[in-house]
């Protein structure tokens, strides 16, 4: 899930729709797996690759630049259960050098409260995820919201059904509310899960194609959660999930400007897991690809919540790509 949302039901259900079985998606997690070689080949390989950097005399690759790397404050929603436990959450941040977060929420603060607390930490909540407003006074809430935490971006996190028409009106409701974003100085996006690849809204058209075809890329751009795109991928048949995660960077009109760095487990089912532990091969979409922001989140923390944190901070900040 992301916010509240549950993106493995929606997926499980366009699945469903398409008469799909259990052991499709036991297989779909075994390709997801398989597909390019297992997590220690992977991390032998960009080792050894760093390795051959530094013996050969030539520069050493790229990394995530650190001012770059946030958290989707979801991922510690556990931790973050009453005033106490959000001071200690994020003050753990602040001690992890976490320059950023995207929030989900105000955490029993006002957004006044919070940007005084964070700014004392010295993070910076540079996005947020909030729906699409139901009403101009809404809207105009989350936006002074934002505003009062200087944000840059403001993402709709998650919509869902199997009819074009839904998907048609929230694009045109998404390019409204983006334009008043921008006159309010924020950058709108919209957040991928997996759904809006596997949905079939009739002739083999998916959200992904409606919302890529009718949001102005003008106007909003795409926070592209990895492991979500990966996971399309595979649960589409996709030979080569990083490839599939590649090219729907590359085509979409939408600039990505954000990425949700989230891995995806090699057992059964194909889980979220800590970074750095799964089978996703981010050198390989980074080398490709830049982004403005590089936030971790694992929604089931392997561990606990400050854990996955603190492995994901220390994950970006040490790939070589």
């Amino acid at each position: 899930m992301c916010y509240g949302y549950d993106g493995e039901a929606a997926l499980r259900q366009s699945l469903e729709r398409q008469g799909a079985s259990r052991r499709g998606l036991l297989r779909g997690a075994a390709l997801g797996a398989a597909g390019l070689a297992s997590v220690g080949a992977l991390g032998a390989t960009a080792a050894e690759a760093a390795g051959q950097d530094k013996a050969n005399g030539r520069s050493r690759k790229k990394q995530v630049p650190e001012g770059r790397i946030s958290i989707q404050l979801y991922t510690l929603r556990a931790a973050m259960t009453d005033p106490a436990s959000v001071e200690l959450a994020l003050t753990r941040l602040s001690q992890y050098a976490y320059p950023r977060v995207e929030r989900a929420g105000l955490y029993h603060y006002t957004a006044a409260q919070m940007k005084q607390r964070l700014d004392q930490l010295g993070i910076w909540a540079s996005s947020s995820h909030d729906g699409i407003s139901d009403s101009t006074a809404a809207r105009n809430k989350k936006f002074d919201d934002a505003n009062t935490l200087g944000q840059r971006y403001i993402v709709v996190p998650y919509l869902n059904s199997d009819k074009l028409s839904d998907w048609q009106a929230w694009a045109e409701q998404m390019n409204i509310e983006a334009y008043a974003a921008k006159r309010r100085g924020l950058k709108y996006g919209y957040h991928n899960h997996a759904h809006e690849f596997t949905i079939d809204l009739g002739g083999g058209k998916t959200p992904w194609d409606v919302l890529t075809q009718e949001l102005d890329p003008r106007l909003v751009h795409l926070e592209a959660d990895l492991y979500w795109v990966y996971t399309g991928g595979v649960n589409r048949g996709e030979a080569n999930p990083i490839k599939f995660v590649n090219d729907v960077i590359r085509k979409a009109p939408q600039t990505v400007r954000q990425f949700h760095v989230k891995d995806r487990s090699a057992a059964a089912g194909g889980d979220m897991c800590d970074l750095g532990t799964g089978v996703i091969d981010f050198p390989a979409i980074f080398r490709k690809h830049d982004a403005e922001e590089y936030i971790v989140e694992n929604d089931t923390p392997d561990v606990s919540p400050l854990t996955s944190a603190a492995v994901g901070k220390l994950y970006l900040e040490h790939t070589n790509f």
